[in-house]
């Protein structure tokens, strides 16, 4: 495609490509002309197409929304939706000197923007979609300040499958409005897959105990949100757990003899209950979800082997008796009459791929690695090798954290996109998991959107160029803030790796600082306090001064989440550097050396109108009143104590804490003697 690329760039003078647009995904060919205010209304015109007239209905909503005016005619800049097989689409290409090839027909477009109109041509309702919303980028700024990116674009994706695997069984459920949300914002950015996963979250009729009332997916959702995906282009890829990953079904007594170990996690191969639970899962998945694809789960089941399948894991081995039920979920799925493709997760037929072979071959292994950034190839060889077909799955690295770390998440899907694509994966399912129960969906969309860039773009994805385009385009903030402030987080994230204490993990943020296990933490934290505490902080001040400069930014509820996180990473800092301060002024305060009396106001610091303990304790509630709100922006009700609990614990635990030193000074003021640190509610010291 020499020749093309050669061709786009002789379209422009050369004054006006120096203008670095700021697109997500990066387009495959893109000439870029200037940037030219936009002074006037938009026209936007379709065919008689029903996909095409919705695409012309998705961009002026969302042209609408950034305060443009949009009219049926006559506006200034003209937006014209074509199917590449019309007389003036090729009329247009030809005179352009472009190319519309086989490898576009599918998903691809073409896109020539001048000051006065944009047309879009495409060959599939695919392709016309998603030259709609690189339309939607090309148009920035809000009201009466916008402008128009102009050029010329050839654009295809470089992998057929570009999908989000959203964990709806750890704790948060979100509601269906919020699904709705989901699947218009990665289809704006061209992924066309959303994998909601399942382990008792669906509500099936065959087995109705174990979805949860208020936190399960009803039938008439599942309906509602699969017709809602597809103008959107987005296939919904369900996955039920088949295999391990069960404990909130085995858990019941009536499914005890099905468990491989009691009340555990693993379905028992072998029991003839257990396939026949799986067939009927699977048949109520079948009538609901009309998508080619099925994810049957089956990861880490570490338990097999140790209960019910002893023997048999003894006597042919753990490989062989996971794949053998693995390949018998789909012969039986088959014989109950599934067409779907069956996805499973890779991890556990890597370790045996002389075994590999056992399956059949038009299944779909899902290679997951969420924490590496280099050396995939071994993740996906086992199947390779066969003929088998691969996708990969990063991960946006926001599982037990008090923010994403994106050091790791975007490094991570970088890479394994990267070495997917080199080995010829076909599809990648980025993914969120929920694994404490505490994760805001709306805090991930970082990682989300660079798993949407990486899978559309061939080879290495740029991760310096997401980054000065994510805030522009999602947010819509022109001012760099944004960005600035998802880099500052990145930073606090880093602060506390180099300083030997992991990273953001929530553990940190909810450890009582006085445990012995926190006071051991304590002496790591506390290096990186000062370095952590200035990087989150940072982040909500450009927070805030985003918001002030442009009241019109998009994604509140994710601005509202993201500050949130930011506090939560700085209330790490808080605690430990306070935690410190009240052990200092209290052996200040009885130091033998000490030349003056002491006084009531040298307790102050530990406890009073505002003492170290009374912020502990504000810090907790705020934390808590943020967190709630950024909850139910997004959730059902379902599961949200479960977390609020904890904040409840440790609101009271500071309180506690502060009526025993407010006891305790006013015993001082009785006796004029410092009580012992146990009753001011501290340690003597701290290692």
């Amino acid at each position: 495609m020499k020749h093309a690329s050669l061709a786009l760039l002789a379209l422009l003078p050369a004054a006006a490509i120096a203008q670095a647009p700021r697109l997500i995904p990066a387009p495959r060919e893109f000439s870029a002309g200037s940037a030219v205010p936009l002074q006037g209304a938009i026209t936007i015109t379709a065919g008689a197409d029903k996909d095409d007239k919705f695409a012309a209905t998705d961009l002026a909503a969302a042209l609408k929304e950034r305060g443009a005016k949009v009219r049926t005619a006559g506006g200034a800049l003209h937006i014209q939706i074509l199917r590449s097989t019309s007389a003036e689409a090729r009329a247009l290409l030809a005179a352009r000197k472009l190319e519309f090839t086989g490898e576009m027909k599918d998903e691809g477009y073409v896109l020539v923007a001048d000051p006065k109109s944009i047309k879009i041509i495409g060959a599939s309702a695919a392709g016309v979609f998603y030259g709609a919303q690189t339309a939607k980028q090309l148009v920035t700024g809000h009201g009466a300040v916008m402008t128009v990116q102009t050029g010329v674009i050839r654009d295809w994706p470089a992998m057929r499958w570009r999908g989000f695997h959203d964990d709806l069984s750890r704790g948060p459920v979100p509601t269906l409005e919020f699904q709705k949300h989901i699947i218009r914002t990665i289809a704006a950015f061209k992924m066309n897959a959303y994998s909601p996963y399942f382990e008792h979250t669906l509500a099936y009729d065959s087995d109705p105990l174990i979805a949860p009332p208020g936190g399960a997916m009803t039938r008439d959702q599942v309906r509602e949100l699969v017709a809602y995906a597809k103008p959107f282009h987005i296939e919904i890829i369900p996955e039920q757990e088949a295999f391990g990953h069960l404990h909130h079904v085995l858990k019941y007594e009536i499914y005890s003899t099905v468990a491989e170990t009691p009340h555990g996690h693993v379905l028992a191969p072998g029991q003839p209950e257990s396939m026949n639970i799986i067939k009927r899962w699977f048949a109520e998945i079948d009538s609901l979800f009309p998508s080619q694809f099925v994810h049957l789960g089956a990861d880490e089941t570490f338990e097999l082997g140790k209960g019910q399948t002893k023997d048999a894991v003894a006597k042919d081995g753990l490989g062989k008796v996971y794949l053998k039920f693995l390949g018998d979920i789909e012969r039986e799925l088959r014989a109950q009459g599934s067409t779907k493709t069956f996805l499973f997760w890779g991890d556990i037929a890597m370790e045996s791929p002389q075994l590999v072979s056992l399956l059949p071959k038009d299944m779909i292994a899902v290679a997951w690695n969420y924490w590496s950034t280099g050396n995939f190839e071994r993740y996906l060889t086992p199947f390779s090798g066969t003929g088998m077909q691969t996708w990969v799955a990063p991960g946006v690295s926001n599982w037990s954290m008090t923010y994403p770390d994106n050091n790791t998440a975007l490094k991570n899907i970088q890479g394994f996109v990267r070495d997917g694509q080199k080995m010829g994966s076909t599809g990648m399912l980025n993914t969120s998991w929920g694994d404490d129960g505490e994760e805001i969906f709306n805090q991930t969309w970082y990682g989300v959107l660079f798993g949407a860039a990486a899978s559309w773009q061939k080879g290495e994805s740029s991760i310096a160029d997401f980054q000065r385009s994510f805030g522009l385009q999602f947010h819509g903030d022109t001012t760099g803030k944004i960005d600035a402030a998802q880099v500052h987080l990145m930073a606090a994230h880093a602060a506390l790796s180099k300083a030997g204490a992991g990273n953001g993990h929530d553990f940190l943020y909810w450890v009582d600082p006085y445990s012995p296990e926190g006071m051991e933490l304590g002496k790591k934290v506390r290096v990186a306090a000062p370095e952590l505490r200035i990087h989150a902080e940072s982040a909500s001040v450009l927070i805030a001064q985003a918001r002030r400069l442009q009241p019109q930014l998009r994604e509140q509820d994710a601005l509202d989440a993201m500050d949130m996180g930011a506090r939560r990473l700085d209330l790490i800092g808080m605690k430990f550097q306070f935690a410190e301060q009240m052990v200092k002024a209290y052996a200040a305060a009885i130091d033998p050396a000490r030349t003056t009396p002491v006084t009531w106001i040298d307790l102050a610091d530990i406890s009073g109108i505002n003492g170290r303990l009374q912020s502990m304790r504000e810090a907790y509630v705020l934390g808590r009143e943020l967190y709630e709100r950024s909850w139910r922006a997004e959730n059902r009700p379902y599961w949200i104590h479960n977390v609020l609990a904890r904040y409840d614990s440790a609101i009271q635990l500071w309180w506690n804490r502060s009526q025993m030193a407010d006891a305790a000074r006013r015993e001082f003021g009785r006796t004029r003697k410092v009580p012992p640190p146990e009753r001011m509610g501290i340690p003597a010291s701290l290692p």
